[in-house]
């Protein structure tokens, strides 16, 4: 199974504050869903219950959290990461949908990564993990795009872990 990780990060790489996405990228979530869709997608009980939907439809929503006997409708809810991908053990593709710790986890047992870089410095509480980007092999990139609504601009990347690393 391929684990792949999506995300949205500024270039001070931010992902959020106070539990919720600092921007809205109307382009980006569209991406989002069009990558995710029919797969399941793995997250922190923070970042579910941030979601302005609950459970993101089309998708196998997967959430980890160390709470004990917590649920959440229409989701599965495990307290390993080891048990969260055994949810996905059927599926040829998984992606991890946030937050820190969470992305913190699986930068090192995923061979895709989706990257929306948004180019602006902004404030915030949550910040995605370094890592080595000489691990990882541009595969594609589009142009540099501006959202009309927000006015902020923005890349799409995707990443290939390289071979041997």
């Amino acid at each position: 199974m391929t684990i792949s990780i999506i995300v949205a990060v500024a270039e001070n790489n931010v992902i959020g504050n106070n539990n919720d996405l600092i921007w809205h990228i109307s382009e980006d979530l569209k991406r989002f869903k069009k990558l995710t869709s029919g797969h399941p997608i793995i997250m922190g009980r923070k970042t579910y219950e941030s979601l302005p939907v609950k459970p993101l439809p089309g998708r196998r929503n997967i959430i980890v959290s160390t709470q004990k006997n917590v649920h959440f409708e229409g989701a599965v809810t495990v307290n390993s990461f080891s048990e969260a991908l055994k949810q996905c053990d059927s599926d040829d593709e998984a992606f991890i949908c946030g937050g820190a710790t969470i992305y913190k986890h699986f930068l090192n047992h995923a061979q895709f990564l989706y990257l929306t870089k948004v180019h602006r410095e902004f404030e915030g509480d949550t910040y995605f993990p370094a890592f080595d980007l000489n691990n990882w092999q541009l595969i594609e990139q589009s142009e540099r795009k501006k959202d009309l609504n927000s006015n902020l601009e923005y890349t799409f990347l995707t990443y290939k872990l390289k071979d041997g690393k």
